[in-house]
Parts: structure tokens; sequence; C-alpha cells
């Protein structure tokens, strides 16, 4: 934001009963200061401080307040105070009489009060624009800049303010995070009228509150795209990870008509790894989170539409037409499908886990949580690149990390140049053959169970946080029985489908399916969801790509 933009966002706020006396003061501040600030009037204290909340969400900062000390119901002294809990950095300035000099005095210490100003003050330009130019002065030196438009207002080991953080992150969304039990975060919450008993409260741009508020709602309110903007297109893609972007970035960039649909943040598990080192192109490596940023935007770039917080339930086969349902009931419709769902972390069964997720427990990075493992003791669960990445992320600024591994060593999971960084690092520790056996703690994680596999011995660790990466299960439940899947429930395609020389149940073509095809013609998966894929980013991005092209391929031909 310029520093033209800011000043103008600024608030000079004028407080007098008498409404004459309070269209001269805005008068003659209009006068002098219209041009570079928000000139703000009112008649009551009440009224003055309903404003005063309503800047606080909108994030617009205030320079000066400016009220009379006689007033009914609330005093100028009292209006003050209650206004410093809300803009503490506003300055603030009592009209009085003669008569209540000896108030005004007094206020200098009970609110802190910047100056007094005698009625009435003509000339202006001699008793009023000096005094009001030296506190703005004093204000603009002062840490006056707003906050980025985004606030979320939460507590440490609140599971719902981790996850709306987690959201923002990911869809790169700029927020400012505010403790509950912190000034400035109690402040939000009495301009919102919350007492904090339920968090978050997240602020909107337009300085709406949403308390507690899901994805779709969220997604809505800070400008991310949720409903698509055509009925029918060429090609849908379902899942937002590497290998649905990079069908995107394909489909698009060839002329497809291509939309995107994603449950929560583009990216998927990738997203949230904090390095990527063994992607093509990137010998310094590259985070998750720059990876799909550049990805979104070279998507959109070409014309592709990418909705978020859409829940994907059904999949339905409408002539040549392939509808995907979602949960509120709408749908959208194309000539094509990419299934690029991809996976989520399998859950970790051990007791107590479950009800301290999101409280010291995490599945995946977490990259949110970072900033406050500082100097603290960390636990990681799991034995494959992402939990690797994660350990050598973390121990930057942990006081240490312990990777937790069921098997005999990371070799069997791991990517050598991972276990190599691991073996260097003096604050990470690896404990093979050893598994979480319950998780502790009164409203958020303080001890672990850990069992040795092999002399089935149990110590107890304290900790306050865990993250959790033991494999990954597929996201297909919603398919039923229109996709044919494997038992673990990844979705079949190509060879897999003809496997003894038949055409899967109910194929019609004089064809076989092809390579990444699945047994609904016109329907293709890539990445992670498609039985014995491999796995990786970049073999990921490659079956997006490739499935764009057996599309055009089946398109031709119908």
């Amino acid at each position: 934001m310029t520093q033209a933009l800011e000043q103008a966002r600024t608030v000079i706020m004028t407080v007098d009963d008498d409404p004459g006396v309070s269209r001269a003061v805005a008068r003659d501040l209009r006068r002098r200061y219209g041009g570079s600030y928000r000139i703000v009037r009112a008649e009551s204290g009440e009224s003055a401080l309903d404003a005063l909340r309503e800047l606080k969400l909108r994030g617009d900062p205030v320079a000066v307040i400016l009220a009379d000390f006689r007033m009914p119901r609330m005093n100028g002294i009292e209006f003050l105070e209650r206004a410093l809990d809300i803009h503490p950095g506003a300055r603030r300035v009592l009209l009085t009489a003669y008569a209540d000099t000896d108030a005004a005095i007094d206020a200098i210490n009970v609110v802190d009060l910047d100056h007094y100003l005698l009625k009435p003050w003509d000339p202006p330009e001699e008793k009023l624009y000096p005094v009001l130019d030296d506190l703005l002065q004093v204000w603009r030196a002062g840490d006056y800049r707003p906050v980025p438009s985004t606030k979320v207002v939460g507590h440490r080991w609140s599971a719902r303010s981790s996850q709306v953080r987690e959201f923002l992150a990911r869809n790169q969304v700029p927020y400012r995070w505010y403790s509950s039990d912190e000034p400035e975060g109690r402040r939000l919450l009495a301009a919102a009228g919350q007492d904090g008993q339920r968090l978050p409260l997240v602020v909107t741009p337009d300085g709406t509150p949403l308390l507690e508020p899901e994805p779709a709602e969220l997604a809505a309110h800070v400008g991310l795209a949720t409903t698509p903007a055509a009925d029918f297109y060429d090609l849908v893609v379902v899942g937002g990870g590497p290998a649905g972007l990079g069908a995107a970035v394909y489909g698009a960039s060839e002329g497809l008509r291509t939309v995107l649909v994603e449950r929560s943040a583009t990216g998927g598990q990738a997203g949230q790894s904090s390095r990527i080192e063994n992607y093509l192109g990137f010998p310094n490596g590259v985070s998750g989170a720059q990876l799909t940023d550049r990805a979104r935007r070279q998507a959109t770039r070409f014309g592709a539409e990418i909705l978020t917080a859409r829940e994907v339930t059904g999949l339905e086969i409408c002539g040549a037409a392939r509808i995907v349902r979602f949960s509120d009931g709408s749908a959208v419709a194309a000539h094509s499908v990419i299934l690029a769902t991809g996976v989520s972390y399998r859950q970790l069964p051990a007791p107590g886990v479950e009800e301290l997720t999101g409280c010291g427990v995490f599945y995946g990075s977490a990259l949110t949580e970072a900033p406050s493992c500082q100097g603290q003791d960390i636990y990681i669960v799991g034995g494959a690149n992402s939990a690797g990445q994660a350990a050598m992320y973390l121990s930057r600024g942990a006081k240490s990390v312990t990777l937790l591994v069921r098997g005999a060593s990371l070799a069997a999971s791991m990517s050598y140049y991972l276990i190599q960084q691991i073996e260097e690092a003096p604050n990470i520790t690896v404990r093979t053959g050893t598994v979480v056996d319950a998780a502790h703690g009164s409203g958020h994680l303080e001890k672990l169970a850990l069992r040795d596999t092999a002399t089935g011995e149990t110590e107890l660790v304290d900790t306050q946080w865990m993250f959790v990466f033991i494999g990954a299960a597929p996201r297909t439940d919603w398919l039923g029985g229109t996709v044919l899947r494997d038992g673990r429930g990844f979705i079949l395609s190509g060879p897999d489908l003809t496997a003894d020389g038949r055409p899967p149940p109910g194929w019609a073509l004089d064809r076989p399916p092809y390579h990444l095809e699945t047994n609904v013609p016109g329907v293709f998966v890539a990445g992670d969801a498609r039985a014995e894929s491999a796995k990786r980013v970049a073999s990921a991005v490659g079956e997006g790509a490739m499935a764009v092209l057996l599309v055009h391929r089946y398109l031709e031909q119908s």
C-alpha cells in the first residue's frame, strides 16, 4: 500500500454533542486536512465508540481524536479513556471551556491526554491547526502503519485457529495473526463484540468479522473464487496438487476451457513441503509453497479457473457429459474430467492423538506453526521424504528434533540425499523401531508415550509438538462404484484395467482405455491417486500433462 493511500484512509475524529459546534469543528478540520485525511464526525461518545470499533475492524488507522469535555451520559474524559483501548496510538485532544481547565489538566494523567484546547479557538490558523500539525507529525513518526487487510485472532492451542491460519497461508492470502491474550487481540475481539470464548475471529478486508468460519465462507470473504463462471467446460480437473496444477496449465495453454476444483488449497501435500530439493530445474531446492504459487499463477495466466474450498461429492455420466457434483448440491459439467485428488495423511491411531490434533499434534508440515517451535523439543513420526524435509526445516530453530521411525532404518523409504542431511544435523536424532503408544495433555499436547517395538519398553517424554507423516490414503471414497479402484482405494487406469486381456465392465468403445484413462471414457487419473503411481512431485506433474494429451485424443475421437 502506498503512503498516499495509507494517509487517505487515516482518520481524524471529532466528537461533540452540540450539533452546531460539531459541524464547525468538522468544517475547520476539512478545510485544512480534508485533502489528506478522512474527517469523521460524531455527536455522542457512544456513536463515536461504535465508529472507532468499525474502523478498527477495517484496519483504518486513527491519527487524532478531538472530544468535547461536557457531553451527557459520557463526558470527554470517559470517552477518550475507552477510545484508548480501541486505538491506543491515536493522539488525544480535549475540547474544553475555561471553567473546566482543571479537569483537562487532570485528564493528562487519566487518559494520557496529548493536548487540550479552549473553546472558541478562532482563528483556527493560530489556535487549532498548529496544535494538530504537531500531533500529526508525532503520530506519523510512530509505527502507525495499518496491518495487512485480513486479521486472525486466535489462541495458540486452538485447533480451529490453526486450521484457519493454514488455510490462509496455503492459499497465499496475506494475514496478520493476533493472540487472543495479547492487547491488540483483545481490542479486535472487543471491537467485534466477542469475549474470546469462541475462536478464531477472522476480520476480512472490508471489516466483516467472521467467527469460527468454515473454509467456503472464509474463501468467499478473502477473494478466493468458489463458484464456476460457466456451467460447461472442456475439462474439469478435480484436485489442486502437482498433478492437478500440471493438468490445468497444459489444458488451458492448449486451448481447453479448463476449471480446477480444490477442496482446501492448491499444492496438495507437496504444497506443505518446506523444501523440495530433487525437483528438476531447482538446484538449490524450492519450497512447496513457492512451487505451488508459481504453478497457480501460470495456470490462471493461461485462462484456467481455480475454485477453492469446494468439496466434490459425486461423478455422474450423462451421455457425452461428465458431471461433477459439489457438497452444496450444485454441479459443473464438462466433456472430460481428470481426477487428481491426491492423498491425505493417514491418522495416527494412538489414544489421545485425535483429541489433541491441532493442539500440538499436526498432520503434515503445518508450516504456520514453525515460528512457535523455536527452542522446543519436537517429535516427527514417519520415515519418508516428507518427514525428512520437515525435520530439516524445523531443526533450524528447534532445540531438538526426534524422528520416530517404525522400521529398522530410513533407507527403505527416504531419499539418500535427505538421509545424509539428517545424519549431519547436530540436533536431529533418529529413533528406529519406535512407535507412539499414546499422547497426553490437558488442552494441548504435553507428553508422548513411546514404545520400543523390539523390547516392548515404554518411555514417557515431555513435548508440546508432534508432526505426523505415516503414509497416505487416497481421497476417492466419493467416487463410489462409478470409477474402478483397487482394494486400497487407488484408481485403476489404462493397462491395469485390461490385465486379463478383456476390457473393463461396461466399456463400450472399440478401443482399450488410454494409459491414464479410467473405466469411464473421458475420465482420467493423474498423480498420487492413481494405483501404483510413483508418489513424486515430478511424476505427478508429468502425469497431469500426459492426461491432457490423452484428453485431446479422446475429444478428437468423440
